[in-house]
């Protein structure tokens, strides 16, 4: 089979950090705060900025709390976790590596008494009719490294007395979020906005924030996952103060990425080009014998971490394919997760343009020629 002639232009196809948006540069950024205090009062307000872009973008509700927490996604689901956990049972959904994560955090760290959990292997969910909405849960939307996300939030009780915490970090600006139904949103930057890493956004409907003021962990909390001053909610950390130091380059990248994000219309139009990527990769699996979802339930197909595997092929094969697209510049960082299958996971969040998705398929097909 002969070489392809044309290449993606933005060959980056990572889950994570993931591509940057089209037209990207540093010289779009204003970095005006670099090199300033992030308590100065025009840093401040770039952070404060981030905070309500970010709400104003997503609907979030007005009654939530958002703010800008250390550490990424993990950094906000560990808060999470370490603050609010306790007082009821907790059911914990488990399918991917970083819901097993979480779930070894809960039973092996947490140590709680009343756990139950419900586990899948990687390309399934667990039945989601057993959780019980008088006890918290806490779940991935989308499974990062398997690529197999909830449906939908009907499953998670609108009565509920527990609470739901979510792990959305490869979800939010991806796919409608129900604030109805959850408690507790964690995502970062350097997802679904293609921004720089190292930040995570934390979200907490009233029944959390009442949680968080009416518990008291029986756990020591690191300063960096302490959310109270003086017995009541710290609000300085939703208003832009940070709990510690902050990059303002990346808080320059994350203005830009929102930016964007507004300019092109919004969530809506997030939503709309993850999908429309995923369909790129969708249409061509259907039509290629050697390549499968790892996802067989196409309700529950991630749009943004489209995850494949490629039966026939040994482990090595496929190294061997992701070796090569990554040396002639095709495509860079398309290897499964370490944890997963052996396969390919192909980043098709919306900074990714669906003409390079397009461009990086008959390179798929050259390199699994070179390996067979």
């Amino acid at each position: 089979m002969h070489k392809p002639s044309a290449k993606p232009q933005n060959p980056c196809f990572s889950s994570g950090p993931c591509a940057k948006r089209p037209g990207w540069s540093l010289a779009a950024l204003d970095a005006s705060m670099a090199g300033r205090s992030h308590r100065a009062a025009p840093a401040k307000a770039q952070l404060k900025a981030v905070i309500d872009q970010h709400k104003a973008l997503l609907g979030i509700p007005e009654d939530w709390r958002l703010g800008i927490v250390p550490a990424s996604d993990t950094g906000a689901v560990e808060m999470s976790l370490w603050g609010l956990l306790g007082p009821r049972g907790v059911d914990v959904l488990a399918w991917e590596s970083f819901s097993a994560d979480w779930l070894k955090d809960i039973t092996g760290q947490l140590k709680l008494p009343d756990v139950r959990t419900f586990e899948a292997d990687y390309g399934a969910l667990p039945d989601l009719s057993q959780v019980d909405s008088d006890r918290d849960v806490v779940f991935v939307w989308n499974g990062t490294t398997s690529g197999v996300r909830v449906p939908d939030g009907d499953w998670i009780a609108a009565d509920r007395k527990g609470l739901s915490i979510c792990d959305a970090t490869s979800a939010v600006f991806a796919y409608a979020m129900p604030w109805d139904r959850l408690d507790v949103v964690t995502w970062s930057w350097q997802k679904v906005l293609g921004s720089e890493g190292g930040h995570g956004m934390l979200a907490l409907s009233p029944r959390a924030v009442e949680r968080l003021q009416t518990h008291t962990p029986p756990w020591p909390l690191p300063k960096i996952f302490r959310l109270l001053k003086k017995g009541a909610v710290d609000e300085a950390v939703f208003a832009g103060a940070t709990i510690n130091t902050p990059s303002m380059l990346a808080v320059a990248d994350c203005l830009d990425a929102l930016a964007w994000v507004e300019r092109i219309g919004g969530a809506r139009a997030t939503i709309a080009r993850a999908q429309e990527n995923a369909q790129v990769i969708w249409d061509w699996v259907e039509a290629t014998p050697w390549a499968a979802h790892l996802a067989a339930d196409p309700a529950t197909r991630s749009v943004t971490t489209v995850c494949l595997t490629l039966p026939g092929l040994s482990a090595d094969q496929v190294k061997a394919m992701v070796k090569l697209l990554d040396a002639e510049d095709a495509a860079h960082d398309i290897a499964a997760y370490r944890a997963a299958p052996p396969g390919l996971r192909i980043w098709c969040g919306a900074t990714v343009e669906a003409a390079d998705l397009r461009a990086l398929l008959p390179w798929l097909e050259w390199a699994r020629a070179q390996v067979c």
